[in-house]
Order: structure tokens, then C-alpha cells, then sequence
């Protein structure tokens, strides 16, 4: 006979499920006295919050202080959060709003996928999003945007007395190229680097092409800047920089809303300063050197300074690395073979034969490929992620400069509907030929002014992170176009600003409303 025996609770006592061990994160920016109070602030209401959940255990608070959020790689509260979640000891955090766990989308979304792989959910209070429950990585990257866009703005008030310095000529040259030292004041020749630099111009002179000159000084074991060797692009980079002749172009560079490194091509101010230190190269010598470099680009097909000499295909300088910020260059595989392809590589891992950046190769088919999918994606969820988004930016829009452009965009409609106007009164016969065409001309020339202000209005627009009347003509052109079966040149360059490459197998394309929108890619 089977014999059961009973097990009493122990004093009666029920178990049940585990607490959910939960954390607050908390940040400010600066070290100031306030907020350092709102920080302390932030800290108690959080632990009396968690305490006061009978479902959640509190396990303690996570905060950073007096630095910017723009890097998780700064941010050291963050980083020790990230790791208590690797250990199994936490299971559910609590911060107040995406801007103040993550100021751009790729950290967001790569924290957030990192810890819901974890079984680790995160509940944002001011956007009222728990990624346990979350639907949609759409939403919460277009949340994550707007959190970039804000902090593109606290961003541009830093980069004011930058500016102003290069204005005035007083920045100081701390990195100084090839052939100079910092001597803590401005740049000054190294006496070594100094013949090197002169010999590469010397024998551009003479007519040796860049990798032969590269080829030479790579034989000859001299080191260059960065102990690697010298390479094509190296030499010509030489040869272009300024400095050589004792003048400096300052912001050459610029950080982007993705606060990433990009080379400046008119997007923003630059500056010239003549006789700014010693210079190593005549300027008679660095003219001559440029129109050889340039006379080489004409034989190729190539003009320096012509929009084909920078986008010679549709993708030149468009696509950049995630790892290293390189762009990738256009090549050719298995040239003149059955299984010839398109492929984009990056610059710094094709000069550096993959030492200093491991990103491979992409097809061109597949990138096209992919931003179909985004774009009929983005279709399928624009009421529900559009309209929301335009809303959103127009409160950001702190310059007015969307509701200026809707006034021109009106203006410009009614005067097309004026020469309707007069061409049906001219069809009628009740206006003549001649009054027609003076009030005709009144109209043209009122379009034209209209289109000019819309013009310098879209470019403030742009340089002012104010992205709102980009994002409704998106809106409109997904409402018109519906489901996207091929790839469009047109399309991508009216909507997109450029392609960043995470992986060979994922990109990411960031539209010109600010949204950067991934997308897997095959292999």
C-alpha cells in the first residue's frame, strides 16, 4: 500500500514568488550645487518608490554625476549597473526618461537588447515605456532619437567658444601633424619629421606617385606618425594639409547629432588663418604639388573640388563605419568573373590590412536590398510612429523654423493659385495679353523670392538639429508612394543623410527627420 504523508508549513508560513530585485539610475550633468540637489533629490525618491512596491526588492541606486551623457564609455554609474546585471543581481531597473539613461540611439538600443537577452527590463517613468512589455524596437528607437536631438542641443551651446576661438585665430593647434611638435603654445618643426615631409614633396615634384613614395619609406623602415606603415593616403594627405606652408584651416572636422567624427565638406563654418607658425613646404612648392595631384585626377576622369571628384558613385562618402568612423570605398570583386559584385569596404581597414578596424566588406545589393525593407517597414507603422514623431518635434523646434517653412510652403501654393487665376481670365478674354503678362511676372518673380527664403530656411533648419519639416515631407511621401518593390537612387538621397555599418550583416540608415532606423542585411 502506498503510504502519503503530509508535510506541514513551517509556522504556517506560504512561499511564494521571488521579489523582483530592483534598481534606480539616476544622472546629471554637471556638478553645480543644484544639481547636485536634484541628484539627492532623485536618490530618495527613488529608494522610498521601490520600497514602498511590495513586489520589488530594493537593491540600491546607480547614478553619474558632473559628466556628459553622451558615451556610455563615460559614464562609470552606468557601466557598474551594466555589470551588476551581467552578475544575476538585478532584475528590474527604473530611470526617469530616455535622455537621461542614453543620449543616442545605438547605445540605447544596444543596452536594451543586451539586457532583455538577460531577462532585464527597464521601465522609462517620463515616456511611460517598459521594454519588458515594449512592442516594437521602432518605438523606442524614435524615442531615443528625440533624446539625441536634445542633447544635440546642449551639445551646440558647448561648441560656441570653440567657434568663437577659431573665429579670432586663438585655438591652439594641440595634435599637431606629421612633422611638427606642441611646444604648449602653437606647433614647431621637428627637425626629422621636417626633411621627411620635404622629401615627400620633393619627389612628387620629380613625379613619383604616391605608393611609390610610400613604397620607398616603408623599405627604408621610417616610421610614420603612428608607427604603422606609410600608405598611399597617407603621402596625399601630406601633400593637402595647409599646415605645410605655416596657415591653418580650422574645423576641418565636426561632430555630427550622432556625436561622431565626420570630415567637414561645407556642413558647417570653416576658417582659414595664413602665417599662423613655420611652415616646412614653400608655398611655391605646394601650389606645384597640388596641380600635379590634380593633373593625375583629370587624366582618371576625376576633377578635385567638382561634386564627382567627392561622389563618384552614389554611395561615395555616405557609408561609415560604426567601429573606427572611416567611410567605405566602392571595389569591385572577382572583376571579370562570372561571380563579378559591387562591394563597400572601409577605408581604415583596407589601408591598415585589418589591423586597426575588423569591419569586412558589404555588398551594394544588399545595402539597396535593406533600405527597401526599412522604407516598406516604415510605411507599414507610419501612423502610428510618424504623426506621433512630428508632434514631438515640432514642440522641439525651438527656433520656429518649422512654422516658417509651412508659412513659405503656403505662400508658395497660393501664389500658384493667383497664375491659375490669371490664366483662366486670359483664356476668357477678360484679361488682355499684356495686363496678363505684367501680372504674370509679378508672380514669377514672387515664387522665386519664396523658393530662396525656403531655401536658406531648410539649410537653417538642418544646421539647427530642427527636423520636423523633414519628417512630415517623409510622411507625405510614404501617404503617396505606399509599398516600395525596388530600390530608388532618388529616394534614398531625398530621405536619407547616410548609412552607418554596425556589422557586415546590419546597418543603419539615418534619415534626414533624425531618425536612424536598423535593418539586417544577408551575408
Amino acid at each position: 500500500m502506498v503510504k502519503m504523508t503530509t508535510i506541514e508549513p513551517v509556522n504556517n508560513r506560504i512561499y511564494t514568488q521571488r521579489k523582483l530585485r530592483t534598481v534606480a539610475y539616476c544622472r546629471v550633468s554637471t556638478d553645480s550645487n543644484e544639481q547636485q540637489a536634484s541628484l539627492e533629490n532623485q536618490r530618495t525618491h527613488y529608494s522610498d518608490y521601490i520600497k514602498a512596491n511590495s513586489d520589488w526588492e530594493f537593491v540600491g541606486i546607480y547614478f553619474d554625476e558632473g559628466i556628459s551623457g553622451t558615451k556610455k564609455e563615460k559614464r562609470s554609474g552606468l557601466l557598474r549597473l551594466l555589470e551588476d546585471c551581467e552578475r544575476r543581481k538585478i532584475d528590474f531597473i527604473i530611470t526617469k526618461s530616455i535622455s537621461r539613461f542614453a543620449r543616442n540611439t545605438k547605445d540605447c538600443l544596444e543596452i536594451v537588447r543586451r539586457l532583455t537577452d538577460l531577462s532585464i527590463f527597464i521601465h522609462f517613468e517620463k515616456e511611460n515605456i517598459n521594454t519588458g512589455t515594449m512592442d516594437s524596437e521602432l518605438i523606442l528607437s524614435i524615442l531615443s532619437s528625440l533624446a539625441a536631438e536634445e542633447s544635440v542641443s546642449i551639445s551646440q551651446n558647448s561648441k560656441w567658444g570653440v567657434k568663437k576661438r577659431f573665429q579670432n585665430g586663438t585655438f591652439k593647434l594641440s595634435s599637431p601633424p606629421y612633422g611638427y611638435d606642441y611646444n604648449g603654445e602653437n606647433i614647431i618643426p621637428n627637425p626629422e619629421q621636417a626633411l621627411v615631409v620635404k622629401r615627400i614633396f620633393s619627389e612628387t615634384l620629380f613625379g613619383n606617385a604616391s605608393h611609390v613614395i610610400a613604397g620607398k619609406l616603408n623599405a627604408e623602415g621610417i616610421p610614420s606618425q603612428k608607427g604603422v606603415h606609410w600608405t598611399p593616403t597617407t603621402i596625399r594627405g601630406i601633400l593637402a594639409n595647409e599646415k605645410y606652408i605655416g596657415d591653418v584651416m580650422f574645423q576641418k572636422t565636426y561632430t555630427d547629432s550622432q556625436f561622431n567624427r565626420r570630415n567637414n565638406y561645407g556642413e558647417e563654418d570653416r576658417y582659414y588663418l595664413e602665417n599662423h607658425h613655420e611652415a616646412i613646404i614653400s608655398r611655391e612648392d605646394f601650389e606645384a604639388a597640388a596641380g600635379i595631384i590634380e593633373q593625375r585626377g583629370k587624366e582618371k576622369g576625376i576633377q578635385r573640388g567638382t561634386e564627382k571628384y567627392n561622389n563618384r558613385y552614389e554611395f561615395s562618402g555616405v557609408i561609415i563605419c560604426d567601429e573606427c568612423g572611416s567611410t567605405f570605398k566602392r571595389r569591385i570583386h572577382s572583376p571579370g568573373k562570372m561571380g563579378e559584385y559591387i562591394a563597400w569596404c572601409c577605408n581604415k581597414h583596407i589601408d591598415s590590412s585589418g589591423k586597426h578596424c575588423s569591419m569586412i566588406f558589404i555588398r551594394d545589393e544588399h545595402i539597396k536590398a535593406a533600405f527597401v525593407t526599412m522604407l516598406n517597414r516604415l510605411y507599414s507603422g507610419r501612423h502610428l510612429i510618424m504623426k506621433p514623431l512630428i508632434e514631438e518635434l515640432k514642440k522641439q523646434d525651438h527656433h520656429g523654423s518649422y512654422a516658417k517653412l509651412k508659412e513659405i510652403e503656403n505662400l508658395i501654393q497660393e501664389n500658384a493659385e493667383q497664375v491659375q487665376i490669371l490664366t483662366g481670365l486670359m483664356s476668357t478674354g477678360i484679361l488682355t495679353p499684356a495686363l496678363f503678362n505684367k501680372k504674370n511676372n509679378v508672380r514669377q518673380a514672387e515664387f522665386i523670392r519664396l523658393k530662396e527664403q525656403q531655401s536658406v530656411l531648410q539649410t537653417a533648419s538642418l544646421n539647427e538639429q530642427s527636423t520636423s519639416f523633414e519628417a512630415e515631407e517623409l510622411y507625405k511621401y510614404l501617404n503617396k508612394t505606399g509599398i516600395t518593390e525596388n530600390y530608388s537612387s532618388d529616394t534614398f538621397g531625398e530621405i536619407a543623410k547616410n548609412i552607418i555599418v554596425y556589422s557586415p550583416t546590419e546597418v543603419g540608415f539615418h534619415l534626414k527627420c533624425g531618425l536612424i532606423l536598423r535593418e539586417r542585411m544577408v551575408r
